[in-house]
């Protein structure tokens, strides 16, 4: 599988295709396993830049990274066929007289080919073949709106293109697959929401578009399994930007977010943590009934990071109102967090800490 994937989802350390990626304070990614074996031998600077680190470095986990690479290990191993030129490719594409069938074929093999090459990528942005793949994504043909997705995925991979794809109209394809495509393309077109938003710029930009977190809200709704968590990572990625957020409560993310939580997807109580952050999200949780009695249960059983970010936004929470103390504390969070002011992760020991301030008393609300 390593020699099928981009470099980019390889460890610097390792060299291996990264299982758990997570951000450094350099700003680069590293394997989990990888990074911490490092920090565990007492090296305190960037393996790929030798800055100097914290005495305690913080593992901030690659949500957009881990999603694609999730996506790209679904997908079959690549059938042996020599290599054409993309502009051959490109022209059964545009030509009026390519029948479906050759334009479906031009699209596997464009997919086939630049998922794992970026130089092909580039050849293929180079040709000015955007304009026709997302004339594809625009197709009112499934297969052949599918088959362009996955390409148009693949070409989002590379930063140099990522603010090319905004600029060429993207946005605007993906929100209508995400509206109207197959439950594949859905879940596709949100992956692609999600590598985008790896700009900064890009996030204020698709979160400004008409409709798109309001079809994201919706598909994490409606849409099964694979959607739901596509959707909940591409709202993750966007709503790190701080517009983003008020726009997601308008939208009426909180209730579903928390009622998905509920039902076991951690993803949802991640989005949930950057709500907190803001006025709208915490009165929206505080209106929710119920909802410190699902983060606690998070608390309570959840994974470690499931448990990391339900501590999050139950200290965002708390922080600003008794009323939810009140709550938490009826729920059993300040023993659940006593037990866990020793806990090996940094971050669950400190989220726990502050909110035992907090539920103490020792920690005036906001």
């Amino acid at each position: 599988m390593t020699t099928q994937l981009p470099d980019d989802f390889k460890c610097p350390i390792s060299l291996e295709i990264m299982s758990d990626p997570v951000i450094l304070s350099s700003g680069h990614t590293f394997d989990r396993s990888s990074i911490q074996r490092w920090l565990d031998a007492g090296h305190r600077s960037c393996p790929v830049t030798k800055l100097p680190l914290p005495d305690n470095p913080v593992l901030i986990p690659n949500h957009a990274l881990r999603s694609l690479i999730s996506n790209y290990t679904l997908l079959s191993p690549p059938k042996q066929r020599p290599c054409p030129e993309p502009q051959t490719l490109v022209y059964a594409l545009t030509a009026t007289s390519s029948s479906l069938d050759s334009k479906l074929d031009a699209l596997d093999q464009l997919a086939r080919l630049s998922k794992r090459d970026s130089a092909f990528r580039r050849k293929i942005t180079e040709s000015g073949a955007l304009s026709a793949v997302l004339g594809c994504v625009g197709s009112d043909n499934p297969v052949l709106q599918q088959k362009s997705l996955s390409l148009l995925l693949n070409l989002s991979l590379d930063d140099d293109n990522k603010v090319g794809l905004v600029a060429e109209g993207a946005i605007a394809r993906v929100v209508a697959a995400l509206q109207a495509g197959s439950a594949d393309s859905r879940a596709v077109a949100a992956t692609i929401l999600t590598s985008l938003a790896v700009m900064e710029v890009n996030k204020a930009t698709i979160g400004a578009y008409p409709h798109a977190i309001r079809v994201l809200v919706s598909l994490l709704r409606d849409g099964k399994g694979r959607e739901k968590k596509e959707a909940a990572t591409a709202l993750y990625a966007l709503c790190s930007f701080p517009d983003n957020r008020r726009r997601a409560v308008q939208c009426g993310a909180v209730p579903i977010l928390v009622r998905i939580a509920e039902s076991g997807l951690e993803r949802a109580v991640e989005v949930l943590g950057l709500l907190a952050k803001s006025k709208e999200g915490r009165e929206a949780m505080e209106r929710f009934n119920g909802c410190v009695k699902v983060l606690v249960r998070v608390v309570r059983s959840g994974s470690s990071r499931g448990v990391e970010y339900a501590l999050l936004t139950l200290n965002s929470l708390c922080c600003y109102s008794e009323d939810m103390c009140g709550a938490a504390r009826r729920e059993g969070a300040l023993d659940l967090c006593m037990g866990l002011v020793e806990d090996e992760n940094e971050k669950i020991r400190r989220n726990a800490s502050g909110l035992v301030q907090v539920l103490r008393g020792n920690q005036s609300i906001r």
